[in-house]
Parts: C-alpha cells; sequence; structure tokens
C-alpha cells in the first residue's frame, strides 16, 4: 500500500515505493508528533527506517495542517492533524518538543490518548518528558537525555538508565538518547514488529553504520568544561520542562 502524497508525484520514487509496498501489503502506520521547536535530528531516524518498510504510512502529527518550525531553521508541514490520526497506531513516536508544546494540555491528551493505543511507543530526547507528563513512563525502565535524567522518577519511572546503549526497552515502550537514538530505536522496533529481513534491508538503505570522529558524545568524553557549559546552556530549558510536565503528571496522578 502506497501513502498519498501531499505534492507532485515522483515517478522514480513512487516505482521504488510500489516495488517495497505490492498491493496487498498490510498498512504499518507510523505517527511522529511534531509541532513548534521539534528536533528534527530526534525524528528523522525514525521516519528514515520506517519509510522504508513494506506498508509504511508516515504521519507526522500536529494541532493543523499549518507549517511549524522545527529548531534550528527546520520548517515542515504537517501531514495528519490530530482529530484525523489514525486511531491505532502501529507506532507512536515523539522527538524533543519546546517545553512550551511538551506543556500543552492539548498535546499532552492527544499523546496519552495515543500512546495507549500504539502497538510501540518511542520516546527520543526530551520527547521521554513528554510521554512522562502523559502518563506513560509510569513503573518503567527509561532513559533520555543527559540533562533530563533526573525529571524521569519524579514523572513515574521505576528506574532510570543513565549509561549504557542508546536505547532502553520496557515492553512496548522505547526510551532513546538525542539523534542515532532515533534510528536505533526505530530499527528496533522494525526487527520486532516487521522482522528480522525487512529490518536488515532498512539498515541497509540508510547505512547505518555510525563512526562519531570526535568519539561519543557523552559526558565523559566531552570532559568537565564542555559538560559544564552544556549543562549551563540549557539549565533554564530544563527547568521549563520540569514545571510543566511535573505538573501535568501530578495533575494525572491525583484526577
Amino acid at each position: 500500500m502506497m501513502q498519498k502524497s501531499h505534492s507532485q508525484p515522483l515517478p522514480s520514487y513512487q516505482r521504488f515505493a510500489q516495488a517495497m509496498s505490492p498491493p496487498g501489503t498490510r498498512p504499518f502506520r507510523v505517527g511522529i508528533v511534531i509541532g513548534p521547536g521539534f528536533l528534527p535530528m530526534d525524528m528523522v531516524g525514525i521516519q528514515a527506517v520506517f519509510g522504508f518498510c513494506p506498508g509504511a504510512e508516515i504521519h507526522l502529527l500536529w494541532k493543523s495542517l499549518d507549517l511549524v518550525e522545527g529548531f534550528p531553521a527546520w520548517w515542515t508541514k504537517p501531514t495528519t492533524t490530530f482529530s484525523d490520526c489514525p486511531e491505532e497506531l502501529d507506532v507512536l513516536a515523539v522527538p524533543m518538543l519546546a517545553p512550551e508544546t511538551t506543556s500543552d494540555p492539548e498535546v499532552i491528551a492527544f499523546v496519552a490518548k495515543q500512546g495507549r493505543q500504539a502497538k510501540y511507543v518511542i520516546g527520543v530526547c526530551n520527547g521521554v518528558v513528554l510521554l512522562g507528563a502523559a502518563g506513560l513512563l509510569k513503573g518503567k525502565r527509561v532513559t533520555t537525555s543527559v540533562n533530563s535524567l533526573p525529571l524521569l522518577n519524579k514523572l513515574g519511572a521505576a528506574e532510570v538508565v543513565t549509561s549504557g546503549g542508546s536505547v532502553v526497552v520496557d515492553g512496548n515502550l522505547y526510551t532513546a538518547r538525542p539523534s542515532i537514538g532515533s534510528f536505533e530505536a526505530a530499527l528496533m522496533v522494525a526487527d520486532i514488529a516487521l522482522g528480522r529481513e525487512f529490518a536488515e534491508l532498512a539498515n541497509l538503505v540508510v547505512e547505518y553504520d555510525p563512526h562519531p570522529p570526535l568519539g561519543p558524545g557523552t559526558v565523559e568524553n566531552a570532559g568537565k568544561a564542555i559538560a559544564e557549559n552544556y549543562s549551563s546552556l540549557i539549565a533554564d530549558m530544563i527547568q521549563e520542562y520540569s514545571r510543566g510536565a511535573i505538573a501535568a503528571y501530578t495533575g494525572q496522578a491525583q484526577g
């Protein structure tokens, strides 16, 4: 099944998509929540991996179909409104969104509803904080970006993983660190949901084979001075995440 295009058809891509998803292929519906201030690096791996899987339907989800600006300067047109989102997604994915978006009651309610119904849920970077605001981390083993790790216990997480791989899996919940975590979480879900053959095909198509030229992007590798500078730069934003997400989670717990 081919997803309806929102632009002029490109025959070369159409032929490729038809070969990937011949008639009769079951739709595989992936919803990626975007909105003002979303971070493209945290969603592109999900879009890329699942976009090369059979039956792929990629829904870029927002309240309206108006353009939204990913940070920085990555203007994107949503494909599907919250109200038109399929009732049961195969995958709901949430990249990092701005604190103002993460604390939006309409966004939280949508993520809570879709997250409970989706077969698999992926949170990347501070997208995990939004999952927490929506009550989806309760009792779970999870991770997120380094500066937001202290928030997760306050959002119901049972265990916060601070080191190791980029992705932590607990049931159908896949939480990931920034950037390449989106590729790794998507490949792991594809392996389970669609089978090893299709996951390995997607792995080959995106040629996933990271070789960090400066070493791993970790606090240990960066060193104290750079790590402290980064922490200082993002401290105000982390406080905003904390205020909005924790208040939303606490309100649900008391409701």
